[in-house]
């Protein structure tokens, strides 16, 4: 399979710049794997497609405002990304401009109340970076960094929670699980109310999330990793619905990658720490996800190559191809789409 076999034309006017009013209004597109058919409803309506002892899978990983400008002590200006913490208070980080921020560096960042000392080149150019300050370092991060928006939205995030879901607990992430950002507190306890089990994960989302993928060959790109945890209670919820021959469905394609990363043949789960890597595009066998809650992914990428693996490339193109048509807002704050 070649790369190419996962794009589409999209116009530019269809890229969301900012969230929606009300999350749970955004457009829901429905489609029936066995029907092939294309349904057009509103998200309040997701709630119609969820029978009672099926069991909802979200992730609870919280953004970090991992985007921070600051200075060399020549008065140069620099720019970090934090993607994850290695240890303590040393982390993983892309920088800007990289040829300026070799290893020995000192940045300050807010007047100098964070200083960061680049350590050494990571593969793929990222530094390992360790800072220094006085005090509780996530509070400073949320006096001084800004939200890591995705890099095609152009527009000023003008309230920082609209990029975190509601249910957003863990922090770790430098980019939000979006499929779970058109949820609200109403509609979760609405959900809960018909009797759906809401069973919790942690991925931590990095930025590979928006790297393209360079291979023209689909099965030679190289993953990236990212780190997750499962606890007991939120196992039982799966397993449960398993065994009573219900559906699990996954809120966004995070929670996907964990579970069909912990799953056994039998779709059964179990409590785990740990990293991933795992890779879905078409010819995958899904182990324990039965339908998926989504958003319009950006052509080429691994993301869309997930959900071709679950419904089918040629269908899922239809669909994306038929949104573009009825003007779907697309990518991390656009529309939304059930896989059933």
């Amino acid at each position: 399979m070649k790369v190419t076999d996962f794009d589409y034309e999209l116009p530019e006017r269809l890229i969301a710049q900012t969230p929606i009013q009300k999350r749970d209004e955004s457009r829901l597109m429905v489609l029936n794997r066995n029907k092939k058919s294309i349904e057009h409803k509103i998200f309040t309506d997701i709630i119609d497609y969820i029978n009672e002892g099926d069991c909802l899978v979200i992730n609870e990983t919280k953004v970090i405002p991992a985007r921070l400008y600051g200075k060399k002590t020549t008065g140069a200006n620099v720019e970090f990304l934090l993607l994850k913490r290695i240890e303590g208070d040393v982390w993983e980080s892309i920088v800007r401009p990289g040829n300026k921020l070799k290893p020995g560096t000192v940045v300050e960042f807010g007047n100098g109340i964070l200083k960061a000392e680049i350590l050494d080149i990571m593969e793929q150019g990222t530094r390992r970076v360790k800072f220094i300050y006085n005090g509780i370092f996530n509070e400073i991060l949320d006096e001084i960094g800004l939200m890591p928006l995705p890099p095609y939205i152009h527009e000023e995030l003008k309230e920082k929670d609209r990029y975190q879901t509601i249910y957003a607990r863990h922090e770790g992430s430098a980019a939000a699980p979006t499929a779970g950002l058109h949820f609200t507190k109403e509609l979760l306890e609405k959900i809960e109310r018909k009797g759906i089990s809401i069973a919790k994960v942690t991925l931590h989302v990095g930025i590979g999330t928006f790297r393209p993928v360079k291979e023209e060959n689909v099965e030679e790109h190289e993953m990236h990793s990212e780190h997750f945890y499962i606890k007991e209670e939120d196992v039982k919820k799966i397993n449960a619905a398993k065994e009573n021959g219900k559906r699990v469905i996954s809120v966004g394609t995070t929670s996907c990658r964990v579970l069909e990363s912990i799953a056994d043949e039998k779709g059964k789960v179990h409590t785990c720490e740990e990293d991933t890597s795992i890779y879905i595009y078409p010819g995958y066998k899904f182990k324990c996800i039965d339908g998926l809650i989504t958003n319009f992914h950006l052509p080429k990428s691994t993301l869309l190559m997930l959900v071709s693996a679950l419904a089918g490339r040629e269908y899922i193109l239809e669909a994306y191809n038929e949104a573009v048509t009825k003007e779907y807002r697309f990518f991390s704050f656009g529309d939304a789409m059930f896989i059933n």
